[in-house]
């Protein structure tokens, strides 16, 4: 019996990458997972199929929309009963070089940090009752490195991680004790995220840094069950997960 048993655990952006191995790990621990996905229904019910135990269930969620997160919070505060765990994984980005202020125009400022700010903080705070009800909430958000290196896929990207960031000690103060917030912060991690990044561009990147090894989802979905599982005297803090690549 896994260390979650008996536990929900709630992954916004749940159906791929580091979203879909944070479910795959938290299911092995024997908690009940809520898959929640916008355009990756299919991938979200075929991960669900594919998961240990039983009671796993997946739910359509926009995180850009204040209306659908607070549907998919009631949803699944209704039909689980209970919410343990709330992993923010879901947001966006496209490639533009920082040098290059015109190309990141305002729809894409706009879209990013709608994504990747304004996202996670709605369904922290659509779900915030029910992780106070468990009386040991926790609450994983997907932030990165590019957030307090100021490098990354765009100027707009970092900026909106390095909000997260921050959002991440605000929250922890306002939600203790019931609740703890932590992030967790990958470097490159070997999903199709950022557009034109393939294998060979990972293991280019891997090599420039202290581990000298390409980041596996799985390797960030293992912090994120640490956050929960083992980490439990820690609040407000940055789980750097990046085989060293922010020291170089």
């Amino acid at each position: 019996m896994g260390s979650l048993h008996g536990k929900v655990a709630v992954v916004v952006g749940g159906s791929s990458g580091i979203g879909a191995a944070s479910a795959r790990l938290l299911a092995s621990e024997g908690a009940t997972v809520a898959i929640g996905y916008h355009r990756g229904q299919d991938r979200a019910e075929a991960l669900r199929a594919q998961l240990p135990g039983e009671g796993h269930v997946t739910f359509s969620i926009a995180v850009d929309d204040p209306a659908s997160v607070r549907q998919a919070a009631q949803q699944l505060s209704d039909s689980l009963g209970r919410v343990d765990v709330l992993v923010n994984s879901a947001g966006t980005t496209r490639p533009v070089p920082h040098d290059d202020l015109e190309a990141l125009d305002d729809a894409l400022l706009d879209q990013i940090m709608a994504s990747n700010v304004q996202g996670p903080f709605a369904t922290i705070r659509a779900f915030a009752p029910a992780l106070k009800a468990s009386g040991d909430g926790v609450i994983v958000n997907i932030s990165s490195i590019s957030g307090f290196t100021g490098s990354g896929s765009n100027v707009g990207y970092c900026a909106s991680k390095a909000a997260l960031d921050t959002m991440t000690m605000s929250l922890a103060r306002a939600l203790g004790p019931e609740i703890r917030v932590m992030c967790v912060s990958p470097g490159a991690v070997a999903t199709d995220f950022v557009a034109g990044r393939d294998r060979s561009a990972l293991e280019k990147i891997a090599q420039k840094t202290p581990l000298k090894r390409v980041v596996e989802p799985e390797d960030v979905a293992r912090a994120v069950v640490a956050c929960v599982t083992h980490l439990t005297a820690s609040t407000g803090v940055r789980i750097v997960c990046d085989g060293g690549r922010f020291l170089v």
